[in-house]
């Protein structure tokens, strides 16, 4: 465990290498507790590094409409009763209107998901 000490990762380089070696500490059978302990600190290593230098853009209550509808194959006139028009739907998916509130509540019911997903 000495060789590996653990610390903060700055370049790709060092992510590559942690990333390896908790590969490699994963795949093994029978982990002794330091080497289980070192495997999560590096997963967090890891981790804190590519959510500084990878971020994840948050998506829009459209977007998330249209990951939706893609996943369960339904067309926009599938929820006309839900939104209230043809229109909005349409000006919704091309994102020129945002989801109000009163559609989010009735989207999150109908696709049962939490309402912060639309907002």
């Amino acid at each position: 465990m000495t060789k590996n000490q653990p610390q903060t990762i700055t370049t790709e380089k060092q992510n590559d290498e942690a990333i390896a070696l908790a590969q490699d500490l994963e795949h093994r059978i029978n982990r002794t507790p330091e080497e289980e302990t070192l495997l999560q600190l590096l997963v967090t290593l890891i981790e804190k590094f590519e959510e500084n230098h990878y971020p994840i853009p948050k998506g829009t209550g459209n977007s998330m409409l249209l990951h939706l509808m893609e996943a369960r194959s339904l067309k926009p006139e599938a929820l006309i009763e839900i939104i209230g028009s043809k229109e909005a739907v349409l000006e919704i998916i091309e994102k020129k209107r945002n989801i109000s509130n009163f559609q989010a509540k009735a989207l999150s019911n109908f696709f049962q998901v939490d309402i912060n997903l639309f907002l």
